[in-house]
């Protein structure tokens, strides 16, 4: 430090002898030669490097107020270094513009500056944050500190100095490391206009503090590690919103029904957070450019919006339809949930737009109407709803030991059928409603009520309750762990396993082996007092078994046994104990649900390696050191098009298998648990390499490594058009479908809309189902399905490999946001298509023909009309060339120990054999006749490899 202050001192005297009369002070002359010194590159700045006048010979990048250096603006320059350590003696500095280098180290304090106004130091390398940077600032009105590593691991927060800064409007600081609560002080910068804090480790909720803020932009979106949490009720008062981004977090509750209040907003983004309960229609009435609602757990009708672009897919709406109603008896219960606050357990397990048609957790039916509700300990909490007067059917309401409160409502005696009344250990508060004398009322344990039966209850028979409707499954009593995958189940639990084995192809044996069924769902009639195993694991068929039999191991917790099957699915079972731990199959290894919620840590956030309309996969790895991902199907997504989707999974990835098409190692269903074991992929989708690399702190893909994920790509859906014993379309294929292992090659994935194709030419008509940017738009307006649809993705593909850019992104411009259309424009001119080849390539002069290739594949592969695309085999002929291949090491020799190899193979043995002195003849090469016998059958097959490549 002490050689530092006294290098600038000497700097400070020669510059005071050098400039003499000069326009620029000495001191503002020092700290921009520190500047420059300390640069990796300080050419980039075009700085004279004798002259010591910035201000009077106007230096390029710098602008000066009198003899004062009042801007710097190198933004974009890619500048290499630190910043001087005494870089606030600049005091006049008013503007400051660093952003797009790669300026590293600490951040030098900027304390003292009073007249910086605009600090844009973003995107660069910075590590830290001085913890006097933000004092005396008083003038500051933008701060930009996005792309940050700031503070490594520790993370930071924004210190109370900040909040002097009573000037700032602008406040962002995205992916710059913030950790913890929002500060409320934050909430009194009464000019704020834009907050911008994506992306960072933020939790908690929205400060109280927030409300009535003039924010006109509030992004918070994406936060690492769980994210925020609570309600939003405090974003209603922030009438001046324009743009509100809370996607990627735990916000849950309902949505404000004053959301209307905010008048000004245009783009609102909810997607993927906890939001329950009913759409108020004051949402629905909003005019907004764009309104994302995904991935919640909506319930009840989809209103009709407003909005000019609206998305809604996986919540939990009764309808699939904008403005059809929900069955009385589902908008009674729906109401009856929201008076208890809308408990995630019951959200989850009550979807669709029929309760009886289930299982609804804790309802029975009888002859289509709800006539049990059963919830006893439940944790509810909340008060009790009117609305199940509706429910003309109910016979009893058992509700017992849990928090409820509030009083019972008056008109539930017009329950003409109800018998039973269970509110025993609640907090129920009177009046309690006279019932007819049919009814048994049980409030034991209500401290409100004097904690005594009612009188108007039966005094007789504390238990004598009536046995649960049969029917439904869903009557176990939650205390139970029925159906969860841990506890022992009941003779009525409907818990099952489906067993999936994926086994290395490494001779023509395993060929044969695979051709096997690879999953076999036993399902038999069970008898009465029959207790049968939980679980039931299938193993493929011994090809060297005489008499043919399935081999099926049943694991329960007081022992292992082992039986046999015939094809016919008739088994022999061991009754002893009772099931327990459910199963699965993965190569040679049999993992209990137990196992796999161990890896997973419970299925915890910090296992999480991404979520999606399905539900969430969870990375794990297993004692032997295998590595899984287990995609979990989320409660509240089991809808009949769900489940299509796991068993097509299944059926798929049991019939192919492929060196780029991700390996299903096993499945479970067992209760409403849904779980799919695959291989892991470590480095995760494409689209986090090409579109977030940044976020993640990536290194962006080189240009061979994309070249070899497309003819990956290509490989993988050519093995599935036309290579497969039979033609399958993915329907589904995009940058985020697709996965990289170790070495960065590819595999497609997820295979849950896939579908067999039809023989020839001929198309299949389906439901549409995709993804919007990548759809083909013969079947995106026509519905009819083939090959050429995946063609037409995977030209997408190629587009986002090439550019960088996403394909479909609704914040680019309107012409821009279609990459599709887009890149159809610009593909022919080489000027265009290279001005928009991504950046991160860098110099393009070595790839450019590569490129044109590639974009000329990708136009083929989108045009308009099917007939005008290529097949895959045709994509894959012209990557595999333009992937670097291996070459012969240059030799001029043709002879490798006296061998010549330009002779034919028999008299290549016999000067082998003479060279080496061999007794070996070559009559037991040759058969009678002198010929070279014929291979033996299967020689070819045991090395070619299962995809036929």
């Amino acid at each position: 430090m002490e050689d530092f202050k006294t290098e600038l001192v000497l700097v400070l005297l020669l510059a005071v002898i050098s400039v003499g009369f000069g326009a620029t002070d000495p001191n503002d002359l020092a700290i921009l030669n520190e500047f420059r010194k300390g640069l990796e590159n300080p050419e980039l700045l075009k700085w004279p490097p004798n002259d010591n006048d910035p201000c009077g010979n106007k230096w390029p990048s710098v602008f000066c107020d009198g003899s004062r250096v009042s801007q710097i603006q190198v933004q974009g320059f890619g500048l290499k270094g630190p910043l001087p350590q005494y870089f606030n003696q600049l005091s006049m500095l008013s503007n400051i513009g660093l952003q797009n280098n790669e300026f590293s180290g600490p951040l030098p304090s900027f304390s003292g500056l009073k007249n910086l106004r605009y600090a844009f130091l973003n995107y660069n390398n910075f590590t830290s944050v001085p913890a006097d940077f933000f004092t005396g600032l008083n003038s500051l009105e933008v701060l930009a500190l996005d792309g940050n590593n700031l503070n490594g691991s520790s993370g930071w927060m924004f210190p109370p100095a900040l909040s002097n800064s009573a000037q700032l409007t602008n406040l962002t600081c995205m992916s710059c490391n913030l950790v913890g609560p929002l500060p409320d002080f934050l909430g009194s910068m009464s000019s704020l206009s834009v907050l911008s804090l994506s992306d960072n480790r933020l939790t908690g909720g929205i400060p109280a503090s927030f409300k009535g803020m003039i924010l006109t932009r509030l992004w918070l979106n994406n936060q690492v590690g769980g994210g925020m949490t609570g309600s939003i009720d405090v974003v209603t008062t922030m009438t001046s919103l324009n743009s509100l981004w809370l996607h990627g977090n735990q916000f849950s509750g309902t949505i404000p029904d004053n959301i209307g209040d905010l008048s000004l907003l245009q783009d609102l983004n909810l997607n993927g957070n906890e939001f329950v309960g009913l759409i108020p229609k004051s949402l629905g009435d909003m005019s907004l450019s764009h309104l994302d609602l995904n991935n919640n757990k909506f319930m009840g009708p989809i209103p009709k919006f407003k909005a000019s672009k609206v998305s809604y897919s996986s919540n939990l709406f009764c309808q699939t339809q904008a403005g059809v109603a929900c069955a009385p008896q589902v908008m009674a219960l729906i109401e009856f949930l929201g008076a208890m606050g809308y408990p995630l357990r019951l959200v989850s397990a009550w979807t669709g737009n029929d309760p009886c048609q289930g299982p609804w957790l804790g309802l029975n039916c009888r002859s289509g109407d709800v006539s049990v509700i059963n919830l006893p300990k439940f944790s509810l909490n909340g008060t009790l709803s009117p609305s199940l007067a509706n429910l003309i059917s109910l016979s009893e309401i058992r509700l017992q030991n849990n928090n409820l409160s509030g009083s019972i409502p008056s008109n539930w005696t017009g329950l003409k059928s109800l018998t039973l009344l269970d509110f025993s250990g609640n907090n129920i508060s009177p009046p309690v409603p006279q019932f007819s004398s049919t009814v048994k009322l049980v409030t034991v344990g209500n401290p409100l009520l004097g904690g005594k039966q009612s009188p108007s209850s039966p005094t007789s028979g504390t238990g004598g309750l009536s046995p649960p409707d049969t029917r439904s499954s869903s009557t176990t009593d939650p205390g139970s762990n029925s159906g969860n995958g841990i506890g022992p189940t009941s003779n009525r639990s409907k818990a099952s396993i489906i067993v999936s084995t994926v086994v290395p192809v490494v001779s023509v044996v395993v060929v044969a082996f695979l051709a096997i069924p690879l999953s076999i769902y036993l399902c038999k009639k069970k008898k009465r007092n029959e207790q049968a195993p939980s679980s039931l694991v299938i193993h493929p068929r011994d090809p060297s078994d005489p008499n043919n039999l399935v081999k099926i191991v049943v694991a329960n917790n007081t022992n292992n046994s082992t039986s046999t099957a015939t094809e016919s699915g008739s088994a022999s079972r061991n009754n002893s104990g009772l099931g327990g731990s459910h199963v699965i199959e993965s190569g040679n290894l049999v993992i209990s649900v137990q196992v796999i919620r161990n890896v997973t840590n419970n299925f915890s956030s910090e296992n999480e390696l991404g979520r999606g309309g399905f539900g969430v996969v969870y990375g794990g790895e297993l004692e032997d050191g295998t590595k899984i991902a287990v995609k979990r199907m989320e409660s509240g997504v089991i809808t009949s098009k769900a489940l299509d989707e796991f068993q097509s999974e299944i059926a798929v990835l049991s019939k192919v298998r492929h060196r780029h098409l991700v390996s299903l190692l096993g499945y479970s269903i067992a209760g409403n648990e849904r779980l799919l074991i695959y291989e892991y992929m470590s480095e995760g989708a494409l689209s986090k390499h090409l579109f977030h690399w940044k976020t993640f702190k990536l290194e962006p893909l080189s240009w061979k490594r994309r070249l070899t994920i497309a003819l990956d790509v290509a490989r993988g859906m050519e093995y599935l058009h036309s290579l497969a014993h039979q033609s399958f379309i993915h329907r589904d294929l995009k940058s985020s479908n697709i996965l990289l292992d170790d070495d960065f090659r590819a595999k497609v994935s997820d295979f849950g809309l896939v579908k067999l194709a039809p023989d020839g030419e001929r198309s299949v008509v389906t439901r549409l189902a995709g993804t919007f940017g990548y759809l083909a738009p013969e079947y995106a307006v026509t519905g009819k399905l083939t090959t050429k649809a995946d063609v037409f993705s995977f030209g997408v593909v190629l587009m986002e490999l090439l550019t960088g850019l996403m394909a479909l992104d609704e914040d680019r411009s309107e012409e821009c946001q279609h990459l599709a259309a887009w890149f159809w424009h610009i593909k022919s001119d080489k000027e265009k298509l290279m001005a928009a080849v991504d950046p991160t390539l860098g110099c393009k002069e070595d790839i450019s023909e590569t490129i044109c290739r590639i974009a000329e594949l990708a136009g083929h592969c989108t045009a308009r009309e099917p007939t005008q695309r290529p097949d895959m085999g045709y994509a894959v002929n012209v990557l595999a060339p333009l992937v670097e291949k291996w070459k012969p090491i240059d030799d001029d020799t043709e002879e490798f120990s006296g061998i010549d190899y330009s002779l034919p193979l028999n008299q290549m043995v016999k000067g082998w054999q003479e060279s080496e002195g061999s007794d070996f003849s070559c009559v037991d090469l040759q058969d009678s006749k002198g010929s070279i016998p014929s291979r033996p059958t299967g020689f070819a097959d045991s090395f070619t490899s299962v995809d036929g490549r």
